[in-house]
């Protein structure tokens, strides 16, 4: 892909804190003590950390929803703590639990906010909702129109991203924006924010208090402790393998095997194809496909080439003409960008051995089996495995050249 692909926008700007602190009036000690970070430009930075820990108020002072009491914050060089926040929250998308989006307002009229506030013309406004709707996933014409209380809570997330982005910004803070959905759903809008980066290329400043969803986005992960001090800032791999202390593995937790499995995407393991037919197939043939197929099921697709049921050879007999009855829905899909983690959990849900891999737009374009995501976490512990033997030869090592160290140097005032 072009680096300077996707909608002709800005990529990330760089991100700098320097002592950055907020001491709430009449509070003994800074919900912020001194925060020290710097963002690279085009980076997914995770906030994780118990609540209360100050990370969402150290979000919202990068665009100075609170004031800092201290310190200063740049954005691409330049120091944006005295910079007009207005001017300062066009450079800035935000996106929040729950959408927080205005319900008196069309979806067109919530992504509108900013561009309109800025003075783009009716035109450009009109075609850039249009192209923001399509690029997290909704139909514009469909949706459009609509009030928020018309939306399902993931739609209404997918808006609230939209609005977020609409004015192009380089930077987006995003504060828990997933945390009132359902599983399901949050793992889909994850999967979207991570295709969205990939085409988009913004430096995003991502709070959550669930480790799991930190690991799956993050290309480094900020572990806060009371008053934002950072316990260790650095990327998934880092943090899973060596933990700084005993509070950031308490985060970490146990199974970090099975954390392993966030940081593996279905895109690298091995999708295979399967048998499909499509709604607009005559029975016949679809019966024919399955006998030659050697599976004793089929996929069968709608008319827009998305997974739809499940047929197996019993449900045909019993079809007599029609597919409307026959088969089992399709319940949970998986796209390249869901972790090995949700492909287990879509695989262990449907209870069927498999779960399928959509494309951009919902389409057909594989199967993930359970031996492939098996053979993956086999792969994944047997790592851990030998990294841990090493760890313990070194430590071994290390000890007996010491000892020998202490011998040698008896008496010879060697003790340190």
């Amino acid at each position: 892909m072009p680096e300077d692909s996707g909608a002709g926008g800005h990529h990330g700007a760089s991100i700098e804190l320097e002592n950055l602190s907020k001491q709430y009036p009449g509070s003994p000690t800074p919900a912020v003590d001194n925060v020290n970070m710097e963002i690279k430009a085009g980076e997914v930075v995770i906030f994780v950390g118990p609540s209360g820990c100050g990370k969402s108020t150290t979000l919202k002072m990068i665009n100075r929803l609170i004031e800092p009491t201290g310190g200063r914050i740049r954005i691409d060089g330049e120091d944006v703590t005295d910079i007009d926040p207005v001017k300062l929250r066009r450079k800035v998308g935000y996106a929040i639990q729950s959408a927080g989006l205005f319900p008196h307002m069309t979806v067109a009229q919530n992504i509108a906010l900013v561009p309109k506030m800025i003075g783009w013309s009716k035109a450009r406004i009109a075609s850039r909702v249009e192209e923001l709707l399509d690029l997290v996933g909704l139909d514009a014409g469909e949706f459009r129109g609509r009030y928020p209380r018309q939306l399902s809570g993931g739609q209404q997330q997918r808006v609230g991203v939209a609005r977020a982005l609409a004015a192009d910004p380089p930077v987006l803070l995003m504060d828990e924006p997933f945390g009132a959905v359902d599983p399901i759903t949050r793992d889909h809008l994850q999967d979207e924010l991570i295709r969205l980066q990939h085409e988009l290329h913004k430096t995003i400043v991502f709070v959550t208090h669930d480790f799991d969803e930190a690991i799956k986005l993050g290309d480094r992960i900020a572990v806060l402790r009371e008053q934002s001090h950072i316990a260790q800032f650095d990327t998934p791999e880092a943090i899973l393998t060596n933990p700084a202390d005993d509070f950031v593995s308490g985060f970490v937790g146990a199974g970090a095997a099975l954390k392993r499995l966030n940081l593996s995407r279905v895109r690298d393991v091995e999708i295979t194809d399967y048998p499909t037919v499509t709604v607009d197939d005559p029975l016949q043939e679809i019966f024919n496909r399955l006998r030659s197929s050697g599976t004793n099921e089929i996929l069968l697709l709608d008319k827009r080439g998305r997974p739809y049921k499940w047929l197996r050879r019993g449900d045909l007999m019993r079809a007599r003409g029609s597919l409307a009855r026959a088969g089992t829905l399709v319940s949970d899909t998986v796209t390249r960008d869901a972790t090995l983690r949700d492909a287990l959990e879509a695989v262990l849900t449907d209870n069927a051995g498999r779960v399928v891999v959509t494309g951009r737009h919902g389409e057909y374009t594989g199967v993930v089996d359970m031996e492939t995501l098996m053979n993956s976490v086999h792969e994944l512990l047997d790592a851990d495995r030998l990294e841990a033997l090493e760890a313990q030869h070194e430590l071994e090592g290390a000890r007996a050249e010491r000892t020998h160290a202490e011998q040698e140097g008896e008496g010879g005032g060697m003790k340190a």
